[in-house]
């Protein structure tokens, strides 16, 4: 294989000195950690988060703490921080599937500007519980998103010079926006038919689950027009009712 790029891993975390451990552990295992660069942006943490991340930290990797406008501001910190060829996010208590994950998203080259795959979803303990419901579209571009985030925010390794800003107006359906945006920018999406993340399942409460559900409509109408969200949500629907079916009948 030719010769690996940076990889800017960028991690978010506030107050979790209970899962920082996890996930640093699954990047700085990485076959390829040479060749990442770690970027760890900490809103301000007053429990232990930040000295149980130090010692994972080598001299080039980058630590920010400091408060910030919520987890949208702090990864448009991570992206500015970062000076890899490639980034990919991996917040607290999310993991890297395997230890040659990174390895295995570049084998194909290095002429993609944006890879991919499927995401695991695991509980507390680490287990495994299966994968997302939605999976990634063998071919990747701005129209896959109009059902819905398709492909999990941390199974994407992305070019970092077609990145754009999060729109923090959005305070948890920024991701959304943001990938839409950026494979507006990319020529070449690249499926590694593998997992790459395992993410870690939490609590949503009814009232942020909600504002997510207004949030998400708006990004959709405003990248696909009213009428063609509405359309497209009647689409969603059918097919949530045919997946509740189908599994009820087994």
């Amino acid at each position: 294989m030719q010769q690996s790029p940076l990889i800017s891993v960028i991690t978010v975390v506030f107050q979790a000195e209970g899962l920082i451990e996890r996930t640093l552990k699954s990047v700085c295992g990485q076959t390829l950690r040479e060749k990442i660069e770690i970027v760890l942006v900490d809103g301000a943490s007053k429990d232990r988060t930040v000295a149980m991340a130090k010692p994972f930290l080598q001299p080039t990797d980058v630590l920010i703490s400091e408060p910030d406008k919520g987890i949208y501001d702090a990864m448009n910190k991570g992206l500015h921080a970062a000076r890899g060829t490639f980034v990919i996010f991996i917040n607290a208590g999310d993991e890297l599937f395997e230890a040659d994950t990174l390895e295995r998203l570049l084998a194909s080259g290095t002429d993609g500007d944006l890879y991919y795959g499927e995401t695991a979803l695991v509980n507390d303990a680490g287990e495994v519980l299966g994968s997302r419901r939605l999976t990634p579209p063998k071919q990747l571009n701005r129209n896959s998103l109009r059902y819905g985030m398709c492909v999990s925010h941390q199974s994407i390794l992305a070019r970092r010079s077609l990145c754009p800003d999060y729109d923090t107006r959005y305070r948890i359906s920024a991701d959304i926006d943001w990938t839409i945006r950026l494979l507006e920018r990319c020529k070449k999406t690249v499926y590694t038919e593998a997992f790459v993340s395992k993410f870690l399942l939490g609590g949503v409460s009814s009232a942020r689950r909600k504002q997510g559900l207004i949030e998400r409509w708006n990004i959709l109408s405003h990248h696909y027009g009213l009428m063609g969200n509405v359309l497209n949500h009647g689409w969603i629907a059918l097919r949530f009712l045919i997946h509740r079916f189908t599994k009820k009948q087994h």
